[in-house]
């Protein structure tokens, strides 16, 4: 079963803006520490931002400043906030729960020069 699942991926235009939501199910709490990544074809998957239970936010140096994480608790719900994209912002991106090794299938997001 499923416990992430990403969603608002799509295509989007350079300078654009996309948020991406990450549903939370079974035993998930996203009040844990939770992660997003991304990966573009061939290369390496990196990790975008984090956040931990206390609320602690960190955000790669490639993304600070365009992309915020964040949660909405009533809803059990991960986010994450993009802004300003760039073509090399491409890929997909992941959710995850690094603690307990759980990950979402991905929500493929595309920037068009």
């Amino acid at each position: 079963q499923v416990q992430l699942v990403e969603s608002g991926g799509g295509l989007v235009q350079a300078g654009g803006s996309l948020r991406l939501p990450c549903a939370a199910n079974g035993s998930i709490s996203v009040d844990n520490s939770m992660a997003w990544y991304r990966q573009a074809p061939g290369k390496v998957q990196e990790l975008v931002a984090a956040i931990s239970s206390d609320g602690t936010k960190w955000h790669a140096d490639s993304v600070k400043g365009r992309f915020t994480i964040s949660r909405d608790s009533a809803k059990n719900t991960l986010y994450l906030q993009m802004s300003s994209l760039k073509p090399e912002d491409s890929g997909t991106y992941y959710c995850a729960f690094p603690l307990d090794a759980e990950w979402g299938p991905g929500t493929q997001v595309t920037v068009s020069p």
